[in-house]
């Protein structure tokens, strides 16, 4: 089972409604995903010596330095490192429950010089910065988010100086709060054809629409995949447009409880990155039902996705890369025309490639 699920669950019983707001994007759905141009790639595995990781997962790159954050770490959440030779420079992000240590990580990412790093179990932005010899990352700041934002497990920048939140609680699809962590609004609603399952049971939609977000300020692109089924939002923020593709595996499919979803179908989608020209999306593509099987016969199917999949910034199907690792996470430098990868599945997981 996919994490995002283990971390919902952790906070399943907590309860809460506000009303939602809903900001009015035209809505185009598109049925079927068939994508022109297929390839294979070969990585290179990068070997990286001086950390041990349990269970590397996200990597996230600014200018000459790199985090890859490793969700199981035993001390340290996140490593920091030159890029893109990724030397070792220091670990940080401590495990704990302390004032000043992490309970958990989810989401991170770099905003200029400085990093932000998502709490879920103390529901909070924790702030990082460079310090003068770019060595280390010295934390600065803590934001208590709103209770509105129900188990935040993934966040983005967004416009204003505000930040934007998958809303769980299934009333609508984001939660939009500001530089404090106070709830601003809610908008976007889940684009489910299931709308009267929906008003009955909206935190059983929240879960089981559990997505991850990406979000380019340049192009005001902001992106959304599914990771139960195969849907794919995509929403212009300037042009105020919004689009719907629904894949093969279709809408997530979950059991209905009062207040929560239980897996079932398929997992699609595994990671998403939103650069200013494309975007990229790890696609899975694994029935639940075959991963349940193959863990009653005492075997494990290789976590992530062999499949990278590229859009155009509208949600058009361009290329479709397979890969020679199953990866978590991925980061894109199109300038270089390269792509880091983690393999959690390997004792060496960071693998590089050279997109064609």
């Amino acid at each position: 089972m996919q994490r995002l699920f283990f971390s919902v669950f952790l906070g399943m019983f907590s309860t809460l409604f506000l009303n939602a707001f809903t900001k009015a994007f035209p809505k185009d759905v598109c049925s079927g995903v068939s994508f022109p141009v297929k390839e294979e790639l070969q990585g290179r595995v990068i070997p990286i010596d001086s950390v041990f990781f349990r269970y590397p997962y996200r990597i996230e790159a600014q200018g000459d330095r790199v985090v890859i954050e490793d969700l199981h770490g035993p001390e340290y959440f996140y490593h920091l490192f030159t890029f893109p030779d990724f030397r070792y420079l220091s670990s940080f992000g401590q495990r704990g429950e302390g004032p000043e240590e992490m309970q958990t990580v989810d989401d991170f990412f770099w905003n200029g010089q400085t990093l932000w790093a998502l709490d879920n179990i103390k529901s909070e932005l924790v702030r990082w910065e460079l310090n003068d010899g770019r060595d280390k990352m010295i934390r600065s700041e803590r934001i208590k988010l709103d209770k509105a934002t129900f188990r935040a497990l993934s966040v983005v920048p967004f416009q204003d100086n505000t930040f934007l939140i998958p809303n769980y609680s299934g009333d609508s699809r984001f939660c939009q709060v500001d530089r404090t962590g106070k709830l601003l609004k809610k908008w976007g609603e889940i684009p489910t054809d299931r709308k009267s399952d929906l008003q009955k049971y909206p935190y059983a939609f929240g879960y089981g629409w559990i997505s991850f977000i990406d979000y380019s300020p340049k192009t005001g692109t902001l992106v959304a995949a599914t990771q139960l089924g195969e849907v794919l939002e995509v929403w212009n923020i300037k042009k105020n447009t919004h689009k719907v593709i629904k894949g093969k595996l279709g809408e997530p499919e979950f059991e209905i409880l009062p207040e929560y979803a239980i897996p079932a179908g398929a997992v699609g989608h595994n990671d998403i990155r939103v650069t200013d020209r494309f975007i990229y999306v790890i696609y899975r593509g694994i029935s639940i039902k075959e991963e349940m099987l193959a863990h009653q016969k005492g075997k494990s199917l290789p976590q992530g996705g062999q499949t990278i999949r590229v859009f155009s910034l509208d949600g058009t199907p361009l290329k479709e890369y397979k890969l020679d690792h199953s990866v978590s996470g991925i980061w894109v430098d199109e300038q270089a025309g390269k792509m880091w990868a983690l393999d959690v599945n390997s004792d060496e997981p960071l693998v590089e490639y050279w997109l064609k």
